[in-house]
């Protein structure tokens, strides 16, 4: 049956601000551009649906800054009006739930806070700054309110249903007495504790547990609290007093971990009781009563793997939150719950939806729920009611950060593609009664699913705001094309590819072969900061992305199938795709590649080194090379555990064939190293040791293979700092020039064995 079509959503955002009257020329974009460019931040929208709260990073490369300020501007149209009384890197805005007050989190007084300004909701305009939590002056002799202020560092702010408290986390010593209203005790003990390891002239460690640290960080004798502060009066409850472990904890999930019930009487949050955090995905939802100083936390979620994001619906009926199944396994099904309040019963919502839900928000009538799941390269939005009935509302790009609009059927949303940043749109839609097979849940075979998916009429998407619109209308940046070839078991695989700027039918173009981390996340149409597909285009190369096993979007057999096979499907896949590439794409020199990844990428650059010589270069960027060393060195142990099945000393004794550690290590298959390799690590990477790194630089060395080491002493898994991106791109794109385009170009073999 027809699917109604999408209107153009890119000349719609543009509608957003002034559009230039007429444009240059357009010209490739630079690392200066993407620099250039702001970067959104989180977004808020007010009760009425008249405002929008965002923030917006601004990239400082002489001063190798980032700065964040806050914005408000109104939806129905509008130039953006600065936060009065705010300041440089303020962050965490909410409107209150009257739409009077904006809450938000600023140093501007030398340390974090949580700030709360009044707002005209007729003009937009905010007035009397001021900050939230203090011991009141009369409390404690001789401590004024200046003086007293709590040593608390708050994150992720949220209001209370009705406007009186606010619930934040914050990191504290949990063997210090408990931070109250009625005792200074247990924030003086912080304070001292602080104050004493600032001034020790020793600043050695001594473990005792393992998860001592984590991505780029040391973790300390701190843990993250709850806290709840009280606006009027300016004191602070411990939720979580005395816990030895973190509420909540760490998720690169995104999202809220705590919620209020809509009466304000309940709270619910996410919590790992787990013995030994370092090998438990199992984070678990647990409620806790509001009423009663005295009451204890309840477990509410059953499952044995992770329990994320929980959310009451505005009656107060159900909580939903995100699920995993299976124990240990990070990357599981992330599938949508909902718990009964009054039965105390839960279910899938989905049961039959084969791909993550990413993010989701109930909508203002409490019978249904939007969410964002990634499918094939896209993020699309989707409504699913109580029932289970579900709606496909957009795609074209990836959504994200909901605010559903009362009344009507609509949402306000960040939407963004791999040739625009992230802007914010407002979307409404009409149901059709058209139903259609959206390809969602059986890897391989599009256009088969499980489930029917009701098409949707998408009525108007029109852009909010414009932060990089007179930039991008200055930028050629070419479409991002799909292509889907078969796999050696006859699997169906999608792969992408940029074409330069400028592109010319009669040329032939070196390529840059990007690999995704993860393994478990995927290539599409999205915007990046780091590894931005159009900026690898840009200097004139074709940029070709392949989805292969573990990628997310395609069902979860196929993000299974890169467990306990790390260099197997996925590399074949890759190979396969590249090969169905270089026949595709006639424009494409095949003499003149380069392979690019990082983490999970980086791993298989290691791999393809060991195992072809048909690329001009590498690039590794903190990739695995010896997996034994690297289970020993990185913190989150149930990640190496799920995905070599185990642990190494479980295979000491049988062959490196049953032993995933071994058979699946590039390190094992050095002999075979030939083709030159910029090596990039950082020093604080502590999921994948800068260990990894040396070792593979100094091998490549000793077999004289032409190789460079890129090494940031302050950076972690990321290179984020502005100067330090610089220096990336600069490198990066240098070494691949030498080996396509100049002196190196010629001095390969280029031979090409087959995909293994």
């Amino acid at each position: 049956m027809r699917i109604s079509r999408l209107i153009p959503i890119v000349l719609l955002g543009l509608l957003a601000g002034s559009v230039v009257a007429q444009a240059p020329a357009k010209r490739p974009m630079t690392f200066d551009d993407m620099m250039h460019m702001r970067r959104l931040g989180g977004t808020d929208v007010s009760a009425d649906g008249k405002w929008l709260l965002y923030s917006a990073t601004d990239v400082d490369l002489a001063k190798n800054t980032k700065t964040s300020r806050l914005w408000v501007q109104a939806i129905g149209g509008g130039e953006p009006i600065a936060l009065a009384g705010g300041a440089a890197g303020d962050d965490g805005a909410r409107f209150s739930p009257d739409g009077k007050q904006i809450l938000y989190v600023s140093g501007q007084d030398g340390a974090a806070a949580v700030w709360v300004a009044d707002f005209d909701g007729k003009t937009g305009a905010a007035s009397g700054n001021h900050r939230v939590v203090f011991y009141p002056g009369q409390a404690y002799a001789g401590v004024t309110a200046q003086q007293g202020r709590l040593n608390l560092d708050p994150d992720s702010p949220i209001w209370s249903p009705d406007g009186k408290q606010i619930l934040f986390a914050a990191a504290v010593y949990p063997d210090c007495p408990a931070i109250t209203p009625e005792s200074a005790a247990g924030d003086k003990c912080n304070a001292d504790r602080d104050a004493a390891k600032a001034e020790s002239k020793v600043k050695a460690r001594i473990f005792d547990h393992l998860l001592y640290r984590h991505w780029n960080a040391f973790t300390g004798d701190k843990r993250s609290h709850l806290f709840l502060a009280d606006v009027a009066a300016g004191t602070v409850r411990d939720l979580t007093p005395n816990d030895p472990r973190d509420v909540p904890p760490f998720s690169l999930g995104g999202g809220l971990a705590y919620a209020f019930a809509p009466d304000g009487k309940e709270l619910a949050f996410t919590e790992n009781l787990d013995e030994e955090p370092a090998i438990s995905t199992n984070a678990d939802i647990f409620t806790l009563d509001l009423t009663s100083v005295a009451a204890k936390p309840v477990q509410v979620s059953t499952a044995k793997g992770g329990d994320f994001n929980p959310a009451y619906s505005p009656d107060g009926k159900w909580l939903a939150w995100r699920s995993q199944e299976r124990a240990g396994y990070e990357s599981d099904k992330f599938r949508l719950l909902v718990y009964d309040r009054e039965k105390k019963t839960i279910k899938d919502l989905l049961p039959k939806f084969d791909n993550w839900v990413d993010e989701f928000v109930w909508g203002p009538d409490s019978k249904s729920l939007l969410f964002v799941s990634g499918e094939k390269g896209e993020e699309p939005l989707f409504r699913a009611d109580l029932n289970g009935k579900l709606t496909k509302v957009s795609s074209q790009g990836e959504f994200s950060d909901l605010h559903p609009l009362s009344g009507e059927q609509g949402v306000i949303a960040n939407r963004m593609s791999v040739d625009m940043p992230s802007e914010v749109y407002r979307i409404t839609w009409s149901s059709s009664s058209e139903t259609a097979s959206f390809p969602v849940t059986v890897p391989g075979e599009p256009g088969i699913i499980s489930a029917k998916i009701e098409a949707t009429s998408v009525s108007q998407m029109s852009g909010i705001t414009s932060l990089n619109v007179a930039e991008w209308m200055q930028l050629d940046l070419p479409k991002m094309e799909s292509f889907w070839f078969e796999a050696a078991d006859k699997t169906k695989v999608q792969g992408f590819l940029i074409r330069p700027p400028g592109f010319d039918t009669a040329k032939k173009y070196p390529v840059k072969f990007l690999i995704h981390g993860g393994p478990q996340g995927a290539w599409g149409d999205s915007w990046s900061y780091r590894w931005n597909a159009e900026l690898f285009a840009a200097n004139g190369y074709v940029v070709v992305m392949v989805n292969p096993r573990g990628s997310t979007g395609y069902g979860q057999a196929f993000v299974d199938g890169v467990n306990g096979d790390w260099g197997g499907k996925p590399y074949s896949d890759l190979m396969l795709g590249l090969d169905y590439a270089e026949k595709s794409y006639p424009f494409i020199d095949k003499t003149r590649e380069c392979a690019l990844g990082a983490s999970y990428g980086g791993y298989m650059a290691n791999w393809v080194l060991g195992h072809t010589d048909r690329f001009r270069c590498i690039v590794t960027h903190d990739g695995m090379y010896n997996p034994e060393g690297a289970y020993g060195e990185t913190e989150e142990l149930w990640f190496n555990e799920w995905e070599f099945k185990g642990k190494p000393w479980e295979y000491y004794g049988k062959p490196d064939s049953e032993n995933p550690f071994r058979k699946w290590s590039p390190a094992l298959y050095a002999k075979n190293f030939k083709t030159p390799t910029l090596v990039v690590h950082g020093q604080l990477d502590y999921r994948l040791d800068v260990a990894q790194g040396y070792d593979l630089f100094t091998t490549l060395q000793r077999l004289k293979v032409p190789s460079r080491m890129l090494y940031f002493p302050d950076e972690g898994h990321w290179v984020l700092k502005p100067q330090n991106s610089q220096l990336w791109w600069k490198t990066v794109n240098d070494w691949v020039d030498e080996w396509t385009k100049g002196s190196g170009a010629s001095g390969v073999s280029g031979a090409r064995p087959k995909a293994q």
